[in-house]
């Protein structure tokens, strides 16, 4: 997808008080996803799998969030964003509050599958424990808890039949 494509639609407000975010689908030449593990921040126990991916700063657009957030949580730089494959809207409670969020996700490749999680923040650091890439088929059969909740399903639909024509609107989740 052309970068001014999505340049205009980045910069579209979303419904009120939704926190914009870019979210990466970030696959290695095996077609393994990365997904990060997190956790409350003053209860390990209460754990979840997620893609890499966080809020909009300032005036960037929502593809320059994505490639900086994904270079802060993984140290990884050498990819190119491809399209808008799905997007959401999630409520959640953490760390003490409710996020509500306007989520978009890009698809992105790489050849690099060592992690380096040096730009995290603090709220990051206590909060993620790691990360590890995930075979369609071990997601499937995953009994922990991985958002958005139906990831396997649209990893697979996405193997199969290459990016959808225009990003998927997935069910809202609110937790």
């Amino acid at each position: 997808m052309p970068a001014e494509a999505t340049d205009a639609g980045d910069r579209e407000a979303p419904a009120a008080g939704l926190r914009k975010v870019a979210r990466v689908v970030l696959l290695d030449p095996r077609d393994r996803i990365l997904l990060l593990h997190g956790h409350e921040p003053e209860d390990p126990a209460d754990d979840w799998w997620f893609t890499p991916g966080g809020g909009l700063e300032g005036d960037e657009t929502r593809e320059e969030a994505a490639l900086r957030e994904l270079a802060e949580e993984t140290g990884i730089t050498e990819v190119e964003l491809g399209p808008v494959l799905w997007r959401r809207t999630c409520s959640f409670p953490f760390a003490g509050r409710r996020w509500d969020q306007d989520e978009w996700y890009y698809l992105a490749r790489t050849t690099r599958t060592a992690i380096e999680a040096l730009g995290l923040t603090d709220l990051e650091r206590r909060s993620v424990a790691g990360a590890r890439w995930w075979t369609c088929q071990e997601l499937t059969r995953a009994h922990e808890t991985v958002y958005p909740t139906r990831l396997a399903e649209l990893l697979r639909t996405l193997l199969d039949e290459g990016p959808p024509a225009r990003p998927v609107t997935l069910d809202t989740e609110i937790v």
